[in-house]
């Protein structure tokens, strides 16, 4: 199996109010994941505030991810406005042991098709290791076409993608025209966890949850019941209002509040990003509530 297929939970990532890692914490919640049946673990994800963490803690926390997470594989996030940033950031996590790269185009004035693919190559060149290419245009503002994706899994270590869930239902017909412009291995994995079930049952390669990170076993059920789309819509409707605080507060200010309230500790939110305020924590707690009484 590759190490970018099957259910990938996305961790937190602990820091201080300074920006310093609490490795212990961190490994805490990585060897938690490690113990159950997901298929990777991903860190410095965009819940992770990798964008949040100098390169010093990026490679502390990548480091501490490897060394509590058993055989299974770490993807980490790379993503960075420079390219030679990129590309340390890299050299850092393949030396630390991580199994791929998650590699998003980070920008702050926008960025061509052009630019991103010479990034890719750049990174390519320098490691093994796979790349998964990071489609997040909610937070980086750029969207990979179709097109740009094809092309860019023309690069040797260019092995898969993580593109938003759709907002429709995505149709088995579909995703197989998609696959047949794709190289035979390459993964098509989705995340955004309020709509994966608009893709899952139509034959995605993987899933790159947040809440899985934090709710393994629930997600662990919707990945078990992917090849029954009654069975998934059921399960994935019963976490409505959790997806719905998702959709109003982002995930970076929800899963701490949801691994605080299920005893994994405070997790601080890098400034400038605020708490929520007490009357979201306790529509938080409401929803979750619901979510775990099935």
């Amino acid at each position: 199996m590759s190490h970018l297929s099957g259910l990938s939970a996305f961790t937190l990532t602990p820091f201080n109010g300074a920006g310093v890692v609490d490795v212990d914490h961190l490994q805490k919640l990585v060897a938690r994941l490690a113990a159950t049946d997901v298929d990777s673990i991903g860190v410095l994800g965009s819940t992770g505030s990798y964008m949040y963490l100098n390169h010093e803690q990026r490679s502390r926390a990548v480091e501490a991810a490897v060394e509590a997470s058993g055989d299974k594989p770490i993807l980490a996030g790379i993503g960075d406005l420079r390219t030679d940033r990129v590309v340390e950031h890299a050299a850092k996590a393949d030396k630390a042991g991580a199994s791929a790269f998650l590699l998003a185009p980070v920008s702050y004035l926008p960025l061509t098709e052009r630019d991103f693919t010479e990034l890719v190559k750049t990174i390519a060149s320098n490691s093994s290791l796979p790349i998964c290419l990071y489609n997040n245009p909610g937070t980086t503002h750029f969207t990979m076409s179709a097109e740009l994706v094809v092309n860019l899994a023309k690069v040797p270590t260019v092995n898969g993608v993580k593109n938003p869930a759709p907002a429709k239902e995505l149709s088995a017909n579909e995703l197989d025209s998609q696959r047949g412009k794709l190289p035979k291995d390459f993964i098509l994995g989705y995340s955004g966890d309020a709509l994966i079930a608009n893709v899952l049952p139509a034959g995605a390669d993987a899933w790159y949850s947040v809440i899985a990170g934090t709710l393994p076993d629930l997600a662990l059920a919707i990945w078990s019941a992917r090849n029954d789309p009654e069975k998934i819509r059921e399960l994935h409707s019963q976490c409505t209002p959790l997806w719905e605080c998702f959709n109003t507060w982002g995930g970076i200010r929800v899963v701490p509040e949801i691994a605080r309230m299920i005893g994994l500790g405070s997790l601080d939110l890098a400034l400038p990003l605020q708490p929520l305020e007490q009357h979201a924590v306790a529509k938080i707690e409401d929803a979750l509530n619901f979510t775990l009484s099935y």
